[in-house]
């Protein structure tokens, strides 16, 4: 089937490459916020790493004295005006419905940062700009919003992102010459060895100083509410999210086991009876916790019965990060 499909992924690859030409040689319109601005992107899509990079970027920012916004376009949120806030950094004001996952699940991570969700970038960084002043905007998934003009572009890689065809043949949204337009490379990889190859052939191509190796690290359980929790001795798995297998490998090397998963599409929203078919079959494996993740557990209710349900957090650390902290303050200085 990807034999079959590799003219379209040409073809794809092709238009998105023209796009981006387009762009750089000043046919399409760009604009620019009076605001710093940093993109936090992927070169393909799902599970790439993206999200955590955010929050550590804008934790960073936050944590040097940088007032920050992170501004999602709100993937699955029915919202469509300017701008919602969906995180004043002191208390989260919209739910799943109206702003989509991932902006609730980082406003939920991210006290004291500004969430933010809208279609159009660039109306919303001007309407934050009016109501709070300027400050350092990091896009999250901005890579291929080339109309807002940005200080430093950060994307993504997964190590078999660098032999992956164009969309529908395979995962890509633009091919790898694509990262000729990147600041940084943030590389990631389950396989060691993998990753390594992959820092060492983007760093001869586009120059050490701009590759970072980064990985997912552990972070623990919390409870719904956010309460720090032990690890469960047994889990039975809830996901909606992109390459759901690495939750049950990060479990596993903790030494929990794995009594089932249900594993649904990635973003999807948990029906009722979904989640009572769930909670029965951790019953009946014998699970001690219903385990999920951040992303996840933005879509389920506050409370799922007797069962205990756990947020299993992981974070991006990034190699060498007193550099990668230096690149983001030399950009956000200036909000």
């Amino acid at each position: 089937m990807t034999a079959l499909l590799a003219p379209l992924g040409a073809v794809f690859g092709g238009a998105t490459a023209l796009r981006a030409s387009l762009y750089r040689r000043g046919f399409l319109a760009r604009a620019r916020l009076r605001s710093p601005v940093i993109s936090i992107g992927n070169l393909a899509v799902g599970g790439r790493g993206k999200t955590p990079l955010v929050e550590l970027t804008a934790t960073m920012l936050r944590d040097a004295g940088r007032p920050v916004a992170v501004l999602s376009r709100g993937y699955g949120g029915a919202f469509r005006g300017d701008v919602l806030v969906v995180g004043d950094g002191v208390r989260v004001a919209a739910d799943v419905a109206e702003a989509g996952d991932e902006p609730v699940m980082l406003a939920r991570a991210l006290p004291g940062v500004v969430v933010a969700v809208g279609r159009d970038r660039v109306a919303a960084g001007r309407a934050l700009e009016t109501a709070l002043g300027p400050r350092v905007f990091v896009l999250d998934d901005g890579f291929q919003h080339l109309r807002l003009l940005r200080d430093l572009d950060v994307v993504c890689v997964d190590a078999s992102d660098l032999r992956a065809r164009p969309l529908p043949a395979g995962l890509l949204r633009e091919r790898p010459s694509a990262l000729s337009r990147a600041h940084l490379i943030a590389v990631s990889g389950e396989d060691e060895d993998d990753a390594r190859a992959a820092v060492e052939a983007l760093s001869r191509r586009f120059g050490p100083d701009r590759i970072f190796r980064v990985r997912r690290v552990p972070a623990g359980f919390v409870d719904l509410a956010g309460a720090p929790a032990p690890a469960p001795a047994r889990a039975y798995l809830l996901t909606g999210i992109a390459r759901p297998e690495r939750v049950a490998t990060d479990l596993a090397a903790r030494g929990t086991a794995v009594t089932g998963h249900a594993a649904f599409a990635d973003h999807h929203r948990f029906r009722g009876d979904e989640i009572e078919a769930v909670l029965r079959a951790a019953d009946r494996s014998g699970a001690d916790a219903v385990v999920t993740t951040a992303k996840d557990a933005v879509r389920l209710p506050a409370t799922m019965g007797a069962r205990p349900v756990l947020v299993w957090r992981v974070r991006c650390a990034v190699e060498d990060e007193e550099r990668f902290r230096a690149r983001l303050l030399a950009v956000g200085g200036g909000a």
